[in-house]
């Protein structure tokens, strides 16, 4: 990768700033192209002089990815939401970026889904990754498309979140406790994607799910998170049907999840048995076990003092 130019469509997200840092240590040059690039300059300490370039972009205009994209060997495209409108960003914005890419010539596309991404999902999270997932492939047919499960790190918003809450709250109300997940460590999804955008010849055109070694519950992972913070919240398993009359709300003061969000819950994000994943990467991925409770320590009451058992 040394010296290639690559441009990271909302590189300066959670999962960007990981692949830029691995990018950026192999000689490879970064452009980050969003919508604030200010909100990105935190990366430019960890290239040398010139090794960074930033660029404002906006997933919705072609003429504005095109011109992000232009003279790049590699792109990569980790544009999400959460909420608001899917399929704007998630699908014709996925399609604006490989439209773009192969008029620019670049010789490598990594586009970020996600497990369950489906054109048929009831979720419109879902159903939009899936959609995105065949406009990327009908507009630059050897692009690497990786689907993670949730991704954690020290600046996640997944374990984080609820780290926060258990941190706050004597009682924790768990959704769809049963519902399983499949956590992967954002540097190993990092390495993923450069391995990708390194070897197009060998890893594009194809699908790969990503997983770390343990599968957890949602209660399961809510005790692990409160043990690893050294709380004892009261862990209440809310009823779906109670659960359901909350999601229908949106998101009011408190509720754990979104609609959409509930009808993500109804489905295991988990690797499917017969998906390539990490090892078609060469990479063992690490166990929360081994990262997490480093930056969890934040959560205990007196921190890294606060005495154990």
């Amino acid at each position: 990768m040394k010296d290639k130019l690559v441009t990271l469509i909302g590189g300066g997200g959670f999962l960007g700033r990981y692949v830029a840092q691995e990018l950026l240590a192999l000689g490879a040059r970064v452009r980050v192209a969003q919508r604030d690039p200010k909100a990105a300059l935190f990366l430019k300490p960890l290239g040398n002089l010139g090794q960074t370039q930033f660029v404002a972009t906006d997933i919705r205009r072609p003429d504005s990815i095109a011109r992000a994209v232009q003279g790049s060997d590699a792109v990569v495209n980790f544009v999400g939401i959460l909420r608001g409108d899917f399929h704007a960003f998630q699908a014709v914005g996925a399609g604006n970026v490989a439209s773009a890419v192969a008029r620019a010539g670049a010789s490598a596309l990594v586009q970020i889904s996600a497990i369950g991404a489906d054109p048929h999902s009831p979720s419109a999270y879902g159903r939009s990754k899936g959609e995105g997932e065949a406009m990327v492939r009908a507009a630059f047919p050897l692009a690497t498309i990786l689907r993670p499960s949730i991704v954690f790190g020290r600046e996640d918003q997944f374990v984080n979140r609820f780290a926060a809450m258990i941190a706050a709250a004597p009682v924790v109300p768990v959704v769809r406790g049963g519902a399983r997940f499949q956590p992967v460590y954002v540097g190993d999804v990092a390495r993923a994607v450069v391995a990708a955008l390194a070897e197009p010849g060998q890893f594009g055109g194809q699908t790969f799910e990503l997983g770390g070694p343990d599968i957890v519950t949602m209660r399961g992972l809510i005790d692990w998170i409160a043990a690893q913070s050294g709380q004892s919240p009261v862990v209440v398993d809310l009823p779906d049907a109670m659960s359901a009359m909350i999601a229908a709300f949106g998101f009011l003061p408190g509720a754990p999840i979104t609609r959409d969000q509930w009808k993500m819950l109804q489905h295991d994000n988990i690797v499917a048995p017969d998906a390539a994943g990490m090892a078609a990467f060469g990479i063992v991925p690490a166990p929360m076990d081994a990262i997490a409770p480093g930056w969890l320590v934040q959560y205990r009451r007196n921190g890294r003092f606060t005495a154990t058992a």
